[in-house]
């Protein structure tokens, strides 16, 4: 019965389960095990908006973690304790360190995203980049960012050797490029810029400086991030043509 009532329920499910249940599970106690089992699984259930509460605590909890000490030097229990939550809740959500990983990076490209969309929103194509350049710059200034900002950087090095996570930082990286790549393709259309830059280099050009500022604040360079902003706009408008638009004639009424 003792090797049934193991096998049946896995090894790797015993860490989540209560004590006395585990208790149980070791001792073969078919009764025991009967009514434990009816309690453990007639607990309240929580709703979604719980449930989501829930994963965001584990994920603070791993930021913070991973701001102060890296990927490497954080192991589960560290995230666990910083969590208040039990073991078991925390692998409830998250089966890895991993997991936990890749969940941070898709929870930082949805806020991206929400950047780039507000920018994308501008009419005027020249005027959605230079939005864009001013929210990175006030995203790179932001109190409450700054634990994202460190994890991030520390994401470069980890996507070197998990595969996992590299996927997560190309995917980063293609989402703000297609729609940098997108606005300057519309300003050409247009006749607002160069014809002959390539977008897809001024946008990959943008992209590094953006990581290359982030780096440096992380490293707690000190810079003046107005007259930053205001230098890559200068940048930009440089390949902006001066040339007005051409408007079609107004046909005249006979």
């Amino acid at each position: 019965m003792r090797g049934e009532l193991t096998d049946g329920l896995g090894a790797a499910m015993k860490p989540m389960l209560p004590n006395e249940l585990g208790a149980a599970i070791d001792s073969g106690d078919g009764s025991a095990l009967k009514r434990l089992t009816s309690q453990f699984y007639n607990m309240p259930k929580i709703t979604q908006a719980q449930r989501d509460a829930r994963q965001h605590q584990i994920l603070d909890a791993a930021l913070a973690c991973f701001s102060e000490n890296g990927f490497h030097q954080t192991g589960m229990a560290d995230i666990v304790k910083r969590s208040g939550l039990s073991h078991g809740a925390v692998y409830l959500y998250f089966q890895s360190k991993d997991d936990i990983i890749e969940a941070l990076a898709v929870d930082r490209h949805r806020q991206e995203a929400i950047l780039s969309a507000a920018a994308d929103k501008v009419g005027d194509p020249i005027a959605a980049l230079r939005a864009l350049v001013r929210a990175y710059a006030r995203w790179l200034t932001d109190p409450v960012a700054e634990q994202t900002q460190r994890v991030s950087v520390n994401g470069w090095s980890e996507a070197l050797r998990n595969e996992r996570v590299h996927a997560g930082v190309i995917e980063g990286i293609d989402a703000p490029r297609q729609m940098i790549t997108d606005l300057i393709e519309r300003a050409q259309s247009k006749g607002l810029w160069d014809r002959d830059a390539n977008p897809d280099a001024v946008a990959r050009t943008l992209i590094a400086l953006f990581q290359g500022f982030l780096l440096q604040k992380v490293w707690n360079e000190p810079f003046d991030i107005d007259v930053i902003a205001g230098t890559i706009e200068r940048m930009l408008m440089a390949l902006a043509t001066t040339e007005r638009p051409i408007k079609p004639r107004k046909k005249r009424v006979p």
